[in-house]
């Protein structure tokens, strides 16, 4: 049977209600919100807490993020998904973003653990994947997926950005490879700063073709973005990684 808000004490109402305004969403069913919050230290039996709605919790943003990830990459390998999809949905990232939230002050827990200053990232994770879950049986598929996406987006775009730059010269070299047959090479046109900081600055050649310059923090970031900005100039695109390098642009 569904519980109303009139079913909780004062005190339980103002807290899930703090909560819900934190995280942006009402609760039709504030119960489900209560079991989200309740860890296995202050509940009766396992059954109460939110183990359960953070098994199922785990699966839908797993399902989400993928989804979000095949639709927004079409040209994009099982493999560089299942790399920026783990990263998305890491222990570390769910806990970040309750923490981000202040879920902490929400949470239910038993008396050893409400004297602990320093909450785990494990509880903090379980909690966030727990909230997807109840968010998903309060309000379907819909209002989960914009959850998620919402609370995630700087996450994703973190991850995005970090996969991509690090798929760039795999997907230079399969490309070329495939349409000049030839490897890519990568000339360092720059090198400034001191030995124990310096910067690189790159650009990827084809042929005679030499791209628009990148620079990164080591050589190996430089030839990243070098191959990044070979990409966008092979489809008619603006660099992503401008430079005021020397004027490498380029040519035919």
């Amino acid at each position: 049977m569904t519980r109303t808000r009139s079913d909780l004490s004062e005190e339980l109402f103002a807290q899930l209600a703090a909560c819900e305004n934190r995280i942006g969403y009402v609760f039709q069913n504030p119960l489900l919100l209560l079991a989200a919050l309740t860890h296995a230290s202050s509940a009766d039996h396992r059954l109460a807490s939110n183990e359960r709605m953070e098994f199922l919790g785990d699966a839908i943003l797993g399902a989400i993020v993928c989804e979000y990830l095949y639709h927004r990459f079409p040209r994009y390998l099982e493999g560089d998904l299942t790399k920026i999809k783990s990263v998305i949905v890491s222990r570390q990232a769910c806990a970040d973003v309750s923490r981000q939230l202040g879920l902490q002050e929400f949470l239910i827990v038993g008396k050893g653990m409400s004297q602990s200053q320093q909450v785990p990232v494990s509880l903090l994770s379980d909690v966030f994947e727990s909230l997807v879950a109840a968010v998903h049986l309060d309000g379907g598929p819909d209002a989960s997926r914009e959850f998620v996406e919402r609370h995630l987006q700087p996450v994703i775009e973190e991850a995005v950005r970090r996969g991509s730059e690090s798929n760039f010269k795999s997907s230079l070299q399969q490309r070329v490879q495939r349409e000049h047959g030839v490897p890519p090479t990568y000339d360092v046109v720059e090198e400034s700063g001191p030995d124990h900081s310096k910067s690189f600055t790159v650009s990827a050649r084809i042929g005679d073709r030499l791209f628009a310059p990148a620079s990164g923090r080591n050589k190996k970031e430089a030839e990243q973005r070098a191959a990044g900005n070979a990409l966008a100039e092979l489809d008619d695109q603006m660099p992503p990684y401008p430079t005021h390098g020397p004027d490498v642009h380029s040519s035919s």
